[in-house]
């Protein structure tokens, strides 16, 4: 089975982490997070896949290459211009031969995506959307369903007084290759803003399915932490870079934990760590590989990139470090964002101190 990621946007909503590197290679646990979306896709049997590039589409191919460590073939479609999320598709519409999916390379989901197969055939559906209850349905598209699961109305991003549902588009779709008959060719073309209402307009089967597995945009600093949060207190179905040691702690290979320091739960501290005398990783932290917490710093509900410095008695709460940076001694920083203002070419990721 065919699938595409969309992977070409530059995630200015996720600024300042996001100026280092594109949004799908911002680590959830450890890993890109477009990676939990390629496991997702290999678990149901999608083993061909398009991506399409736009915004440091050089870092996403050379991380994943052909796609074949995760069982799977890997395409790229670069778009020098965006095409918006519909014009993108259509742009490598001769890939598709059959019914096949559509998603985002930005989320956190374990959305049961052969259901979704089986409810898009079972409709005989042109295009299906996967909907899932929110608290705040402005930042996306929003439907109603009738009760056989048909769309009977859409509306993206809506105002406060236009709000007529809070049952949110996903961004995870289902389409039969007919659906290229309805998007123009070349030109910027967009799901929500143009696709969707055309089908409402034309009747075309179009339906929503209503999920109740985990999906989170983390298109946001406070939705990436709770993305976080929500992974190490087992709320999403992802696979972990590295074996749980003990309840709620998972913990890479080299890692070295002075006696006196204290490690709480749950906590994911990557490869080659150290952790030094008197320091405390404690809940909800994730350390990449590499980190260093000097003696006596805290790190509390905070995600350190690979290669992260806490300096001696430095106190860190519900902070994001980038790749490489230092925060320096003697420091109390809560709810802050830690990263350097430039990236090299060593990697991912950009290795300036701060």
């Amino acid at each position: 089975m065919k699938a595409m990621i969309l992977a070409a946007g530059a995630g200015t909503r996720l600024d300042p982490l996001t100026r280092n590197v594109p949004k799908p290679m911002v680590p959830i646990v450890n890993k890109p997070v477009m990676e939990h979306i390629v496991e997702l896709l290999a678990r149901h049997g999608f083993d061909e896949i398009m991506v399409n590039l736009h915004y440091m589409g050089d870092v996403i191919r050379s991380y994943f290459e052909d796609g074949s460590k995760w069982g799977v073939r890997l395409h790229y479609s670069e778009e020098e211009q965006l095409l918006g999320t519909a014009g993108g598709v259509m742009k490598v519409a001769s890939f598709f031969d059959d019914t096949f999916v559509v998603i985002g390379g930005d989320d956190l989901a374990d959305i049961d995506l052969s259901r979704l197969i089986r409810y898009h055939k079972d409709k005989r559906s042109l295009a299906t959307i996967v909907l899932s209850l929110v608290e705040d349905p402005s930042q996306f598209g929003i439907a109603l369903i009738n009760e056989r699961g048909r769309i009977t109305r859409f509306l993206e991003k809506p105002k406060s007084e236009t709000i007529f549902s809070n049952t949110a588009n996903t961004g995870v779709y289902a389409f039969e290759p007919d659906i290229f008959d309805l998007i123009p060719t070349g030109e910027p073309y967009d799901f929500g803003m143009h696709l969707f209402p055309k089908l409402l307009q034309l009747r075309k089967p179009f339906y929503g399915l209503l999920t109740s597995h985990y999906w989170s945009d983390v298109g946001h600093l406070e939705q990436y932490r709770t993305a976080h949060h929500d992974a190490l207190n087992g709320r999403v179905k992802i696979r972990f870079p590295c074996p749980e040691t003990r309840r709620y702690v998972w913990m890479g290979d080299g890692v070295e934990v002075d006696p006196s320091a204290e490690i709480g739960y749950p906590v994911v501290i990557g490869p080659n760590c150290r952790i030094a005398a008197g320091a405390k990783v404690l809940e909800d932290s994730v350390l990449g590989a590499g980190c260093v917490v000097e003696e006596g710093a805290v790190v509390r509900r905070s995600i350190l990139w690979d290669g992260a410095v806490v300096m001696k008695e430095t106190m860190l709460d519900r902070c994001v470090v980038g790749a490489g940076c230092q925060v320096h001694s003697n420091a109390a920083v809560f709810e802050g964002i830690i990263v350097s203002p430039t990236r090299n070419n060593n990697g991912p990721w950009s290795h300036a101190n701060h």
